[in-house]
């Protein structure tokens, strides 16, 4: 089991004028620290909060973007984006530059030692004074940095060590951290990151054949029109990572995957207060539908915000 999904990512043009969007629609945090860019490894991306404790929220919301420029610190980087924009489909509306996962550095060793052995593709990043640590990317090469979904089903993962992200000790406590002084309508955390697959039973036995990475459950959700694997982390706070196959063509998951094909689906962020969420989106002018009774909250009511609102990126709500 991985430690925690690292964000909830959308790999999109102008990330600043996304961060701002997202913080004035969502009222989603943002501070000037939590913006990264470097000269060597040129590109943009903000982690932005839901709850400002990182013990309470530990998976942020990253709008980000690769420039058009030398990368000195990854030069193969480039051409590996390139082939993830091809596989996902270049119109696609949600695309991902990686699904980040971490793990804490022995059982990082181990996940490299285990892959070396079984002969599984991948591929790391050097080391550089911006990010002195590993990083690695799953289904490539060095000698051909073209993404291959053999490895992880097509998730596109990415791998990095849990202590360069500097966590709070209490985030991985055996009780999930609570939030204190809520008010109605406040966001908790991001509960669920949603990534539609074609052929779910294929992609969780690669999961499991290659990673020995597990789902907590399977369900079907015959409502929503689709299965769902629910991947866990170690991290109780951590968002889960839910593989969705639709199972009727005429859903909403339906329609989406035949229209734009596999990957990222919902961000979908637990609040104190459903109803008082829903008002302050309308202070807001956010367009958005309540569902009353949704398979996908556990039966609870669900807040869809219209994608259009947000440069077509899917943001749900549901009850903490």
């Amino acid at each position: 089991m991985f430690d925690l999904l690292m964000s909830a990512d959308m790999m999109l043009e102008d990330p600043d004028g996304m961060a701002e969007l997202l913080s004035e629609k969502l009222g989603i945090y943002q501070h000037k620290r939590w913006r990264q860019a470097f000269d060597n490894h040129p590109y943009i991306a903000h982690f932005l909060r839901v709850h400002k404790s990182l013990a309470v929220s530990p998976t942020r919301i990253e709008p980000q973007w690769h420039l058009d420029k030398p990368n000195p610190g990854d030069p193969m980087f480039h051409d590996f984006l390139e082939s993830l924009k091809d596989y996902q489909g270049r119109h696609r509306p949600m695309m991902t530059h990686a699904v980040v996962v971490s793990l804490s550095k022995p059982d990082f060793d181990a996940l490299i030692s285990k892959l070396m052995r079984r002969d599984i593709p991948f591929r790391m990043a050097q080391r550089t004074p911006e990010m002195p640590f590993d990083r690695l990317w799953l289904g490539t090469r060095p000698e051909n940095p073209i993404y291959s979904p053999e490895v992880d089903g097509g998730l596109c993962i990415e791998v990095m060590g849990t202590e360069p992200l500097c966590m709070p000790e209490d985030v991985f406590a055996d009780e999930p951290v609570q939030p204190t002084d809520l008010n109605p309508g406040d966001m908790v955390r991001v509960s669920a990151r949603g990534f539609l697959v074609r052929d779910l039973d294929d992609t969780l036995r690669r999961l499991s054949t290659n990673l020995d990475w597990e789902p907590k459950e399977v369900v079907q959700l015959n409502g929503e029109g689709y299965r769902r694997a629910r991947m866990p982390f170690r991290a109780l706070n951590s968002a889960s990572l839910d593989l969705i196959e639709p199972t009727y063509w005429d859903s909403d998951a339906g329609h989406y995957l035949n229209n734009w094909g596999p990957g990222l689906y919902y961000i979908r962020i637990a609040v104190n207060d459903l109803k008082a969420k829903a008002d302050l989106l309308k202070e807001r002018g956010v367009k958005f539908s309540w569902v009353d009774e949704s398979e996908a909250a556990g039966g609870g009511s669900l807040i869809r915000v219209d994608p259009s609102e947000l440069r077509g990126q899917m943001f749900e709500f549901e009850e903490v």
